[in-house]
């Protein structure tokens, strides 16, 4: 396993990282959960991403049961989770980053993990109503109580990436150094072309989530969706769209024959292209099984075999666009 620097910070991160969205509690029971997350540790995994809203609190809880049981030195690994939708209804504790929301947000996570502090804290997604000055010193307050070591955000626009930014510089407060946006080779706008000034300016991380859009690069649906995917999942039909896409389908399709080729399966060949890429931090694997878990760690081992060529036929199936072809 390789390391990245989260960022521009002193923290290193395993290029290929766990998650627990979609499985934990859902698929997943804490000794499930023990299986795969120590299969990921030994394979050099030391970053095990989480939410507040996966599977509304549950998923922390099993997260924190499997590390009890665990018992990892705790400066061995690495442990992040998230907050905007919550857990309740109430009028200041749904969608939303303000202070309130947030310091009882960051207590409430601990209590469900039984930890005294996680390493890394997230906003989940921007927040149009509360000034982004507001959030930037609750997340900044959060870490000096040592709750937290390091914040981010997730799926913020560049824009109000830079501006959280400005604000904890203008202020001298802790500043967000890393962003979790979705990237697979279906999704690539934002993190090859928005952020593109975060990395060169402010050296801005990434930790990217669904590498294998939600299980479509695969290659898993290309025959329909099995009844144990997550595409099968009650509360999960919105996914279904996208994965009977024929059009999506058939590209995963025409990515076979290099998979072939280079000796892995679509997976690896999906989180390898992913890391491919020197702006992302870590690629969030996901799995409900400890063969996923050891299948998708290979994916390191493709990473060198994947040549500019390879990168160019990709793009082919993918219909990509050049710079000087949009000219």
């Amino acid at each position: 396993m390789k390391y990245r620097h989260l960022g521009n910070t002193g923290i290193q991160v395993s290029e290929l990282s766990f998650g627990s969205w979609v499985t934990f509690h859902n698929q997943a029971g804490v000794d499930s959960a023990v299986g795969m997350m120590s299969a990921a540790y030994d394979a050099g995994v030391n970053f095990f991403d989480n939410a507040e809203v996966y599977a509304g609190g549950k998923s922390e809880e099993v997260m924190g049961e499997a590390l009890k049981k665990l018992n990892w030195r705790r400066g061995s690994y690495l442990v992040s989770t998230k907050f905007f939708w919550g857990l309740n209804d109430g009028v200041n504790e749904k969608n939303t980053l303000n202070r309130k929301r947030l310091i009882e947000g960051i207590n409430g996570s601990l209590k469900r993990f039984q930890l005294d502090y996680v390493d890394l804290i997230y906003c989940h997604r921007p927040d149009k109503n509360t000034p982004i000055e507001e959030t930037v010193w609750a997340m900044h307050n959060i870490i000096e109580w040592g709750k937290a070591l390091y914040w981010g955000t997730s799926e913020w626009s560049a824009s109000e990436i830079i501006e959280a930014i400005q604000i904890a510089e203008r202020h001298h407060l802790h500043k967000p150094v890393v962003e979790q946006p979705q990237y697979n080779m279906f999704e690539r706008g934002r993190l090859e072309g928005d952020y593109v000034r975060l990395y060169n300016e402010y050296k801005y991380g990434t930790t990217i989530w669904s590498p294998l859009a939600s299980g479509l690069l695969s290659g898993k649906y290309n025959k329909g969706i099995p009844q144990d995917s997550r595409g099968s999942l009650k509360g999960y039909e919105w996914m279904k769209n996208m994965l009977t896409n024929e059009k999506k389908l058939a590209m995963v399709a025409g990515l076979e024959p290099i998979a072939n080729d280079l000796g892995c399966t679509l997976s690896q060949l999906a989180l390898a292209w992913c890391l491919k890429n020197p702006f992302v931090s870590t690629v969030i694997t996901g799995a409900s099984r400890v063969e996923q878990v050891h299948e998708n760690m290979k994916a390191a081992d493709v990473v060198d075999k994947i040549t500019p060529e390879i990168m160019e036929k990709i793009d082919v199936i993918f219909e990509v666009k050049k710079a000087e072809e949009e000219e």
